[in-house]
């Protein structure tokens, strides 16, 4: 494929660039009474306002262009269609397959296994299924980690409220703190274990496991008990049943971790809060698939959104991309995008084997607010690098207008934004501050700390309210972001051979740290600290 710089709308996107440098979106608005209309986009509950970035329509068109000539409309035709766009393993990347109702299947497996997952579900939630003593399920233990954990913790976390006598608790960190303080919280007789991991193969996974397994064992359980706590979920049978686990949940090779929330992944979401939840989380995502698959580059609100992260990074110079929900519920929702967005596009090399000739995904990072406000807005507002910030709101019913805490939200999130576009006006802060008796100096140097200029770049993102059917419409549209960026800066979204050395090296030294294998010769740094562990372990150097 030719350099994407010698494209005719990356070139055209430069000069833009150059003249924006210019502009201040406070003026924009002041010129254009329809600006922010014409920078709104709303599909399946969710609106996108991107009037406060650094755009105009010819940005916006030039973004389009770029696009199609980078073949947007045909790789979105074979991403529905199921075909192995996933090049590097020659796989499909069908999770919009997962999300379709049943009278309408892609795949009638998926289906099968939707089906199999309500009687599970449902005989867990009315007290069928039950432990070791005959006592029913109180507590589900989700073990798994990166996709396998975030999402469903996502969706748990932020619907919280709907939980009805299951309760869910999520464990990933191989830290023996994640676990152990998770298990002291629980009853063995009421608690069944949940193990998520594809190939059963992940040592994280396993290791949490194999402790959870154990944990049972010394509290009254048998060998033949374990199946009454455990559930898998994971493509290798052989391997589970070896556990000595019997019921098991399969997906396909065609549906990536970071992407599987919408799959047997998810059966934590629907233990905790009813099949019902989980088929109204699909309904969502279903309905931002239909809205991205048929609508227009320029009426597309997934599209807009990944256009507008292009333009930041690539010709604004803003590597770094903040995510601020203002909901505490959905606190995890950062976490959740860092995956989904540095995982998929953090890549180096296109889809033909080259170096990547430009930048791709910047860094994601973010928090809740109104927390992060008295944490990083500062450097927001006033640190030499700027950033592009997501703010996510999702509506509350009009009751809530009667909460203070509620007003204070809802302001708060629309303040910062347009504190981040307008800044301060210099003439209003100088006159404040001489009727504060300044003067000279000391005014000047007040003055300076004080002054922040402005013109930095937010979309407010609003849902119609925080319920299931919107929270799978959110986040369809993130996935659908990820991949039309993926498709501009012609990389692969969808492997992640990035994380594969680190673990194969990581197993490397566990074996040396338990003695199983020989010792190989590490850099000096290494070394060293494998020493100073052992010391510390009473262990002698080898």
């Amino acid at each position: 494929m030719t350099d994407i710089r010698q494209k005719p709308a990356w070139r055209e996107l430069g000069r833009l660039a150059a003249q924006m440098s210019r502009a201040r979106v406070k003026s924009m608005f002041a010129h254009d009474e329809r600006r922010a209309e014409r920078f709104t986009l709303s599909a399946a509950g969710i609106t996108l306002d991107y009037s406060k970035q650094r755009i105009d329509q010819a940005v916006m068109d030039a973004l389009g262009r770029l696009a199609e000539s980078q073949e947007f409309y045909a790789a979105r035709e074979a991403l529905f269609a199921g075909a192995p766009i996933n090049n590097s393993e020659g796989r499909a990347a069908w999770h919009m397959a997962l999300r379709r109702p049943a009278d309408a299947p892609l795949y009638d497996e998926v289906h099968e296994v939707r089906a199999d997952m309500a009687a599970f579900v449902d005989d867990v939630r009315r007290g069928r299924w039950v432990g070791y003593t005959g006592a029913p399920i109180s507590d589900v233990v989700n073990i798994g980690i990166g996709g396998s954990d975030l999402g469903p913790r996502l969706i748990c976390d932020a619907l919280a409220q709907l939980r009805q006598r299951i309760h869910c608790h999520f464990v990933a960190n191989v830290d023996p703190a994640d676990l152990d303080d998770t298990l002291i919280r629980m009853d063995p007789e009421r608690t069944l274990f949940i193990v998520t991991s594809k190939s059963f193969g992940t040592a994280e996974t396993l290791a949490n496991a194999g402790v959870a397994r154990q944990w049972l064992l010394d509290n009254g359980a048998s060998e033949d008990d374990i199946a009454k706590h455990f559930v898998a979920v994971s493509t290798n049978e052989e391997a589970v049943r070896e556990f000595g686990i019997e019921r098991i949940f399969g997906f396909w090779d065609w549906v990536g971790g970071r992407f599987s929330l919408w799959s047997a992944v998810g059966i934590s979401i629907a233990l905790g809060l009813g099949m019902d939840e989980f088929e109204n989380m699909l309904a969502g995502a279903h309905a931002m698939d239909n809205h991205f698959e048929t609508a227009p580059l320029g009426e597309n609100l997934p599209a807009a959104l990944a256009l507008v992260g292009v333009w930041n990074n690539n010709f604004l110079g803003l590597s770094s991309h903040v995510v601020v929900p203002y909901a505490q519920r959905l606190a995890a929702l950062p976490a959740f995008l860092q995956q989904l967005e540095m995982e998929s596009n953090g890549k180096s090399v296109t889809r033909d084997g080259e170096a990547s000739p430009v930048e791709t995904v910047p860094t994601v990072w973010g928090s809740v607010g109104t927390n992060a406000q008295h944490a990083f807005f500062q450097m927001l507002h006033q640190g030499v690098l700027a950033a592009d910030v997501d703010f996510v709101l999702p509506l509350s019913d009009a009751d809530a207008a009667d909460d203070e805490r509620e007003r204070q939200r809802v302001a708060n999130c629309f303040a910062q934004a347009e504190a981040l576009m307008c800044g301060r006006d210099t003439d209003a802060l100088v006159a404040e501050l001489t009727a504060e008796g300044l003067s000279g100096w000391e005014l000047e140097q007040r003055l300076a700390a004080r002054r922040f200029d402005g013109n930095r770049p937010s979309s407010m993102i609003l849902m119609e309210r925080l319920d299931a059917h919107h929270l799978g419409a959110l986040l369809a549209a993130y996935e659908h972001k990820v991949f039309v960026q993926g498709v501009v800066w012609n990389i692969n979204s969808f492997d992640q051979w990035g994380v594969e050395l680190g673990k194969t090296m990581a197993g490397q030294l566990l074996g040396e740290l338990e003695g199983d294998v020989e010792s190989v010769e590490h850099d000096a740094s290494t070394a060293a600290l494998l020493a100073r562990v052992r010391r510390a372990w009473g262990q002698s150097d080898r």
